[in-house]
């Protein structure tokens, strides 16, 4: 059974969960640099919300981090705090075991939310790979991603929202998100997406100028490039003409910025991931390394 297919029983069993206590959790990372290569020096959290062990696929200098989230999702009333704070020449690769989850918010709509915090100094990698989002029907969220970039700071970061459960055809409902993504560079901003589905909006979801009936929204951003090579650019753009759904490659000044739409966070992922692949070794001139949790 795929991921978001559920039967009537778990369905019902999810709103059992929602009725049930809330987490105020927090996590904060450190990485440093020494002669072990990018170290994960603090990890201070509050509540279900921690890592495990850094894993060094790529050797000593690029750290692979995975977060674990063990109740799997947010219930009214959750808040989750995610700070990673580097130091000069660390390069750290952030990802997730599994789909991150918002559930059905209960009939007070206590506020559902998640705010990360990405501090990456001059001559400093972060790469924020998480799996998808999945909204629940009648879940009510904010979810907030904030880039700090100084210097020569580099970044490659992606979000994938599956607004309801398509694969049991169940729509978005009454549902309500605000959804955020901020590059900030030496304090500037440079970049902001930002996403708020209500009661004033649904139109938006099936509106030609909006997700035009399209459940599953991602956004993947790279940079900031010095120069870009058109090859790169013109790979990119293939790629999104051969995958499903409306995808689309653009550059931010010096950001490359891709967009895309569909009906399957699979596939979504798969389009990122080849997009990724080429974007790294153009950025930080590393060939990609995907983490190995992503084949279990």
């Amino acid at each position: 059974m795929a991921p978001d297919i559920l039967t009537d029983t778990q369905l019902t069993a999810i709103d059992d969960v929602t009725s049930a206590s809330q987490w105020q959790a927090y996590l904060r990372l450190g990485f440093v640099q020494n002669a072990r290569g990018t170290v994960l020096k603090t990890c201070d959290h509050k509540g279900p919300l921690y890592v495990q062990k850094p894993f060094y696929p790529e050797g000593k200098d690029t750290a692979h981090v995975y977060l674990l989230h063990p109740p799997g999702g947010l219930v009214s009333g959750d808040e989750l705090v995610i700070e990673s704070n580097q130091v000069a020449d660390t390069h750290v690769l952030i990802t997730t075991p599994g789909a991150g989850r918002v559930y059905k918010a209960r009939p007070d709509r206590t506020l559902q939310r998640q705010t990360t915090r990405l501090n990456v100094p001059d001559q400093a990698i972060m790469e924020w790979l998480p799996q998808e989002t999945i909204l629940y029907p009648d879940a009510n969220t904010a979810l907030s991603n904030q880039v700090l970039l100084h210097g020569n700071a580099r970044f490659i970061g992606w979000e994938i929202t599956c607004f309801g459960l398509p694969a049991n055809r169940l729509d978005f409902g009454v549902g309500q998100a605000d959804q955020t993504f901020d590059i900030r560079l030496d304090g500037r901003l440079r970049l902001r997406e930002r996403l708020i589905v209500n009661q004033h909006s649904q139109d938006m979801m099936k509106a030609i100028a909006g997700l035009q009936g399209n459940p599953v929204n991602g956004l993947l951003v790279a940079g900031p490039f010095i120069h870009i090579k058109d090859d790169v650019i013109t790979t990119l753009r293939q790629l999104c003409e051969l995958g499903d759904g409306l995808s689309g490659v653009t550059l931010v000044d010096e950001f490359v910025v891709v967009r895309s739409l569909g009906h399957d966070s699979e596939q979504m992922k798969r389009l990122f991931s080849q997009c990724w692949q080429w974007l790294r070794p153009a950025l930080i001139e590393k060939n990609a390394c995907a983490p190995r949790i992503w084949a279990t």
